[in-house]
């Protein structure tokens, strides 16, 4: 069993550890660092085009690119899986049976897809109308579902408890089928559903006012606290779960000719049960300097930081150079800085060519980037969604550059 040694260790390849590594990089240029990546992938995705890729609007090769062409010149990569953590020791075990030491660790490895939660999921995906935007594997069956839709077709568009990946991303699917629908003459002919575990239908009030209103004008039918359970894929039928109100804990099934599926999802196995976790199995991080709270030479962020912000990339984007900032200050022995506020970005895509981009930070406080209504759907964000945001994550964001447009933290309700 052999062991290996790098001064900053980072647990995961994704947006967050690419960014913070490019980040360390080039705000400690003068330094010689010695950094590690931990990720056993051969492929990196830009999860936020999935959407769009499921709604035959984004090619699902354009979402790809290498691990190897995205790890900054300089950074070791340790292709492999996290098992464990021993932080006492400062130790990452790896599930090869080898483990790597550290002087200071940065947890990041994302949140995992769990098929197997519902009976009926994994067997049924990727056939008999079973499809689902959270794989790229079956993000393009979601297309061709999509488009087999004929008149007197069932469509139905579920979200599980969070937290999720990209929380709007459920809707979204819903809001393009039905706009699909309308362009092909057979909206009216067609029943559409978006079923959602929560009593809402969006966790922010500010934009959850706007989205109801966009629902009822695309005339879907929205069931709240609705969990799916199973799923009949032969049959095509699809068992929900009441989780509130007058009828809790009864069930109810739907037949359909589409079922778009929103994964429940956790934290990698390493993190459940683990000392640098909580009893969720996410890393207790300080919610505004993304240092552990009780291991002060570590530091998490990302979709499995215990933090309350929605798990975006857009949130990623805010969180890397804070904890790059914060990595060098404690390497240079000066003090760790609260810097990130809770900035999360859902780019709900509200139509073709129509997105609502909803922007906030802790406490569901909406805060702008552009000095337009928040509130309003645009074809400026559906330009910015589809083409602006990819170059920002590939050539800025993943190269570790922090000078990024700044939200708008002093803006007021118009309604409040």
């Amino acid at each position: 069993m052999a062991q290996i040694h790098h001064q900053i260790v980072i647990v995961g390849g994704g947006a967050a550890g690419i960014s913070v590594a490019a980040a360390l990089l080039r705000k400690g240029h003068d330094r010689l660092l010695d950094i590690a990546i931990i990720e056993p992938s051969d492929h990196h995705y830009y999860q936020p085009a999935f959407t769009l890729v499921g709604a035959g609007a984004y090619p699902m090769a354009d979402t790809r690119r290498a691990e190897r062409t995205l790890i900054p010149d300089g950074v070791s990569w340790i292709k492999a899986t996290a098992r464990g953590f021993v932080p006492d020791a400062n130790i990452v075990m790896l599930t090869s049976g080898n483990s790597v030491t550290y002087d200071y660790l940065v947890i990041c490895p994302g949140l995992q897809c769990d098929w197997d939660a519902i009976p009926g999921l994994k067997d049924s995906l990727g056939e008999n109308g079973v499809c689902s935007n959270y794989s790229p594997a079956f993000a393009e069956y979601t297309w061709e579902c999509q488009r087999g839709l004929k008149p007197g077709a069932k469509a139905l568009f579920t979200q599980p408890a969070m937290p999720i990946k990209c929380p709007g991303a459920p809707q979204k699917a819903a809001y393009l089928a039905a706009d699909h629908l309308k362009r092909a003459g057979i909206r009216h002919l067609c029943d559409v559903r978006f079923l959602t575990q929560a009593p809402a239908i969006f966790g922010v009030p500010f934009y959850a006012k706007e989205l109801v209103k966009i629902a009822a004008a695309h005339g879907i039918d929205v069931h709240y606290q609705h969990n799916l359970v199973e799923i009949d894929g032969r049959a095509r039928r699809a068992v929900f779960e009441v989780t509130g109100g007058d009828r809790a804990s009864t069930r109810v099934a739907f037949d359909y000719d589409m079922l778009h599926v929103t994964p429940p999802q956790s934290t990698p196995a390493a993190l459940k049960g683990s000392p640098v976790s909580n009893a969720a199995g996410f890393v207790e991080v300080d919610a505004h300097s993304l240092r552990h709270v009780k291991y002060p030479n570590i530091f998490g962020l990302g979709d499995a930081a215990a933090t309350a912000n929605s798990k975006t990339a857009a949130a990623v984007r805010k969180q890397a150079p804070v904890v790059a900032r914060n990595l060098l200050h404690l390497i240079a022995g000066s003090t760790v800085e609260a810097g990130y506020d809770g900035y999360a970005s859902c780019p709900l895509t509200t139509a073709y060519g129509k997105v609502l981009m909803a922007e906030f930070i802790y406490g569901g406080k909406p805060t702008p980037t552009l000095p337009l209504d928040p509130r309003k759907e645009r074809n400026l964000n559906w330009i910015i969604k589809k083409y602006g945001l990819p170059r920002l994550y590939w050539d800025y964001m993943l190269k570790g550059y922090e000078s990024f447009p700044g939200h708008d933290t002093s803006y007021v309700d118009p309604a409040s």
